[in-house]
């Protein structure tokens, strides 16, 4: 007899037995740094060896595409196409890193060989993203052990450019969007807001990229000759920049002081925590906002980094440009076709003309969110606490960004990502890890999940 507790036990099985430790050792190793252009063989090779013969062993078809944009890898489709009738989960992953940073892990860690210590997993691309998405797709893989079936239909999108701004990913969708028709999309990226409690979220942040720079004649000149006489782009480039926000960050652009923060999604976001990661100040940010109303409510600016001169060598001179890289998070309500003419016109209105803008050609997200009162987030909260025993925390969005707007604007679904990390997990530096909890828990409460889908036996309308 088939039962949601064989699921269940299957997936814990498949954990405890050394399998998923195993085979995320063999996704890890496959170096798939899509910011550097020397693997990008690698990127393919994780599609090919990595992805395909899981895919394979579950009945799926597949076939890996070429990305329509030059600088984007590969994307691999798959599906299992039971009964038309049924409805169509999606499911997505990105098989890319982050650049390894090898020389900054600590001593007794490599970025592509896992490494286990106590209750922690370690390896460039746990956390982001193959623990993610090998949880969910071995999670139906148990499923079918133990029904024979799904019950439903299932699509897969592997995609390989998510580290350098999902390139060619909204092409690609306009271009198959008949052959990815789906119903909801069902995914997992970034973490949970606590590790012990499950979470949920309908959308994301969206993320925009660029440079300032001041650049007011070639070369350096003698601090002592010329000091006091010649314009320093630092000083300039470091006011142009205390200009767009106040002392605690708080934002002082019009344009960019979103309206979207409505008493309903305060409501949403009220009592839930912030924690995981550094201990965080009080004292920054929106004044009159909580923690949390700022990090998924509201909007926030960075520089990501600075240079003027040779900060490692420095000398005696008055250097002739500087440069920041700074990036704007945004919740939905913000125009991101206004966020850099709004900068323009501010950094105009005060003296500051000669800061060039530069838009970031790799990184620009659009903001999503869907209502938390959507059938399919109350259906998958309802299983994910059956299984765990915990009323999962349910986010608007997500506080850092994906393509998620490829999903909800392109293929018009409604979008519901569990994450399988925590705040502490290191993505996008060394030492990256997942914690083996959120991974036992999160394949048991996945395997749950579509045990659920195909019991309801949702038919399309």
């Amino acid at each position: 007899m088939t039962t949601r507790e064989g699921t269940i036990q299957k997936a814990e099985t498949y954990f405890d037995d050394g399998s998923f430790l195993e085979d995320i050792s063999l996704l890890v190793a496959i170096e798939t740094e899509s910011q550097n252009p020397d693997q990008r063989e690698e990127l393919y090779r994780y599609l090919i060896e990595g992805i395909t013969p899981l895919l394979n062993s579950m009945g799926f078809t597949s076939e890996i595409f070429e990305n329509p944009d030059q600088n984007g890898g590969p994307i691999l489709v798959g599906e299992r196409i039971e009964d038309p009738a049924f409805q169509t989960i999606l499911t997505y992953g990105h098989g890319d890193v982050i650049r390894a940073q090898t020389d900054q892990w600590r001593e007794g860690l490599h970025p592509f060989k896992v490494v286990v210590e106590d209750e922690k997993i370690y390896g460039r691309g746990t956390a982001d993203n193959k623990c993610q998405h090998l949880i969910n797709l071995s999670a139906l893989s148990c499923l079918l052990k133990e029904r024979g079936s799904f019950g439903f239909n299932v699509k897969v999108i592997i995609e390989t450019s998510e580290e350098t701004g999902s390139a060619g990913l909204a092409d690609f969708f306009k271009e198959q969007k008949e052959r990815l028709r789906a119903d909801v999309l069902i995914a997992s990226d970034g973490p949970r807001l606590q590790p012990d409690t499950p979470t949920l979220f309908m959308g994301t942040r969206g993320a925009i990229n660029f440079d300032l720079e001041v650049k007011l004649r070639e070369g350096a000149n003698h601090s002592g000759n010329w000091g006091g006489l010649l314009a320093d782009p630092a000083i300039i480039l470091a006011h142009a920049l205390a200009s767009i926000t106040d002392a605690r960050g708080q934002i002082l652009i019009d344009d960019w002081r979103p309206t979207s923060l409505t008493p309903d999604i305060k409501d949403t976001l009220k009592g839930l925590p912030i924690e995981g990661g550094p201990e965080i100040n009080q004292d920054w940010g929106e004044k009159d906002l909580t923690p949390v109303e700022r990090a998924f409510g509201w909007n926030s600016f960075s520089v990501l980094a600075m240079k003027s001169g040779v900060p490692e060598a420095p000398v005696n001179a008055i250097s002739g440009s500087a440069s920041a890289h700074c990036q704007l998070r945004f919740v939905v309500g913000t125009d991101v076709d206004q966020i850099l003419p709004a900068l323009r016109n501010h950094l105009d209105k005060g003296g500051f003309d000669n800061v060039t803008i530069k838009p970031a050609e790799d990184v620009c997200f659009k903001a999503t969110r869907l209502n938390p009162d959507h059938p399919w987030v109350q259906f998958t909260a309802e299983s994910i606490s059956k299984t765990s025993g915990k009323t999962p925390h349910i986010l608007p969005n997500l506080a850092g960004s994906l393509p998620n707007d490829t999903f909800s604007d392109i293929l018009e679904l409604p979008t519901v990502w569990v994450p399988h990390s925590y705040g502490g997990c290191s993505q996008h530096a060394p030492d990256e890890h997942i914690l083996k909890s959120i991974s036992r828990d999160g394949l048991r409460n996945m395997a749950g999940l579509f045990w659920d889908i195909a019991e309801k036996g949702i038919k399309r309308n």
